[in-house]
């Protein structure tokens, strides 16, 4: 469907996330992949969604040669709580630390997608609340031991065992979580194909 609309667009992800490459096959979207590394530092001043707006432009600013019908797809996720960003752990430890803090609390799950072409760029976000039940010391440490999530925001991927066991509630979209407001994408792209 939304594949006919786009065929005369080239859409590039520019994403190492396998899980976000998963989510375009899933909308049953042609795409290629292109990644550039970009330092991921933002400014202080900005919080939550404001983060991962500058950070998904960021990452677009970094891939300049944009064909006439390419558009170019960058996101970023983040997890907000206590009024601060908590990114991927570095270790073992910065990842037991942020369980921790989640365990028997609300968080919330950022992720801005930004949409670029030649003649506009587009950015769109969405917000999830997640609920995690009090967790053990050893559920934490069984979690991080057997699926090591330093490539995670919030040391966690709702998709794994974490997830089945610990997650109590949420409210929003669940793909969000995984990094990627599929239904989001879906209507942007949509509005893109149909102007």
């Amino acid at each position: 469907m939304l594949r006919e609309k786009l065929k005369n667009h080239n859409i590039i992800l520019a994403s190492g996330s396998p899980r976000r490459q998963a989510f375009f096959k899933e909308l049953n979207l042609d795409f290629t992949i292109q990644v550039k590394a970009v330092d991921e530092t933002y400014p202080n001043n900005l919080t939550r969604s404001e983060i991962t707006d500058y950070l998904s432009q960021l990452k677009a600013s970094v891939l300049v040669d944009l064909g006439e019908n390419d558009i170019l797809i960058t996101s970023d996720t983040i997890v907000w709580k206590d009024e601060k960003a908590l990114g991927k752990p570095k270790d073992f430890g910065e990842a037991k630390e942020m369980l921790k803090n989640l365990s028997g609390q609300m968080h919330e799950v950022i992720t801005s997608v930004c949409f670029t072409s030649k003649e506009f760029q587009k950015t769109v976000n969405d917000v999830t609340k997640v609920w995690f039940k009090n967790l053990s010391e050893e559920e934490i440490d069984f979690y991080i031991k057997n699926y090591k999530p330093f490539d995670k925001a919030g040391s966690y991927g709702i998709q794994e065992w974490i997830g089945y066991i610990g997650i109590a509630k949420i409210e929003g979209c669940y793909f969000n979580v995984m990094g990627l407001p599929t239904r989001l994408v879906y209507k942007t792209l949509t509005e893109i194909a149909n102007h």
